[in-house]
């Protein structure tokens, strides 16, 4: 469905057409305190309105906000949110199993650092699909970034019990400090790899399937780096989820601390799913192509952190912010560019920048902004 332009009403309502990109409006509009009108939400379509994920999701919001107004019509089709106070706490949320636990830790990640209080959330559900990313793989991409804007202490996503898609059955521990505010970056070499680590998980499967990915993974590493390790993580009962399947995370780490990172899982097997079961040989092989893609197209960040380190550069105190980027910028980034035009005012500026010869993508760029000087007002003052 083509996306309208947003208009501000006098009462300084932001309003948009269509379900696209509905974290991102639903995150700004937490962190700038705008309340926001969605309309046409899948108007068309054989099952209109909202899904069962993104009315999960708005269950969510409200758990870890105060006064927050959420109105939606009949049909679902017309969302009206009112922000409210970021709170945080330690609580627990069921994940729907449409999606996986990454389209929740996206905004988990995003605005957990500005609430009043420390996030110690514990998510159940999918935590492995082909639609959302892996804790395993924000772990290692989002993670590093966090803790270069001084939120590291407290910082942790661990992995209780891995649920494979569709029956999910997943665990995870999410925990976050809260900060007033984030630090000004200029973030323009990324370095040379210099390890390359990983995890090979299978559940419900035999254990030899980690085994045989690891093997077909490191044939390929190997042959650049030497410093290669990946270890298998074969998860038994009750800590195994409720479908079978297995995956890959692979993280390069460079000598400056940038970390690409590249992740695949096997297709769902079962009766009326038309697709191919997975071999672990071509898994693993797949996963270390989509490695290689990533350190060439170079940059200080991979395809999944570049949306949160725009996100962050616009968080940070009235400074300049620099960030090189790869070959590219993915859709979502594009999309979140506009919208944090239209919520905050602040526009990104490109400056193409050439690669040696012979090392990566031919052009990268490099984008500059000003913070907005975010503060953080939900923060207790002791």
């Amino acid at each position: 469905m083509p996306e309208s332009k947003p208009t501000v009403s006098a009462t300084h309502i932001l309003e948009f057409e269509g379900s696209n990109f509905l974290r991102q409006r639903l995150i700004l509009s937490l962190l700038t305190a705008r309340p926001i009108r969605v309309q046409n939400i899948r108007a068309k379509a054989e099952n209109p309105g909202l899904q069962d994920f993104e009315a999960n999701l708005l269950k969510l919001i409200d758990t870890i906000t105060n006064g927050t107004k959420i109105e939606v019509n009949r049909t679902g089709t017309k969302l009206f949110f009112v922000p409210g106070m970021l709170h945080g706490g330690t609580f627990t949320h069921e994940c729907n199993t449409v999606r996986g636990m990454g389209y929740y830790l996206e905004l988990l990640l995003s605005v957990g650092p500005f609430s009043k209080q420390p996030l110690h959330v514990t998510l159940s559900g999918v935590t492995n699909c082909h639609l959302d990313p892996s804790p395993d793989q924000l772990q290692y991409s989002v993670l590093p970034l966090l803790k270069r804007y001084y939120i590291s202490e407290g910082l942790q996503l661990k992995v209780l019990s891995r649920g494979m898609h569709p029956g999910g059955g997943g665990q995870v521990l999410f925990t976050c400090p809260v900060k007033r505010s984030l630090k000004a970056m200029q973030w323009k070499q990324p370095g040379k790899v210099k390890r390359i680590r990983g995890v090979a998980h299978a559940s419900r499967v035999s254990p030899a399937t980690a085994v045989r990915i690891i093997e077909a993974a490191k044939k390929n590493l190997q042959q650049f780096i030497s410093d290669v390790y990946i270890y298998a993580d074969h998860r038994k009962a009750p800590h195994c989820g409720n479908s079978p399947g297995f995956g890959l995370t692979l993280v390069a780490e460079t000598t400056e601390e940038v970390y690409y990172t590249a992740e695949l899982n096997s297709n769902v097997v079962g009766p009326g799913i038309k697709e191919e079961p997975s071999v672990p040989e071509s898994l693993g092989n797949d996963t270390t192509h989509l490695l290689f893609s990533q350190i060439y197209n170079g940059g200080c960040v991979d395809d999944l952190c570049q949306p949160f380190a725009i996100l962050y550069m616009t968080l940070c105190p009235k400074d300049v912010c620099k960030l090189l980027i790869g070959g590219h910028l993915t859709p979502y980034s594009i999309e979140l560019l506009r919208h944090i035009k239209t919520f905050m005012g602040i526009q990104f500026k490109f400056d193409p920048v050439q690669s040696e010869e012979g090392f990566g993508a031919p052009e990268r760029h490099i984008l500059t902004c000003v913070g907005s000087g975010f503060t953080n007002l939900n923060k207790i003052t002791l």
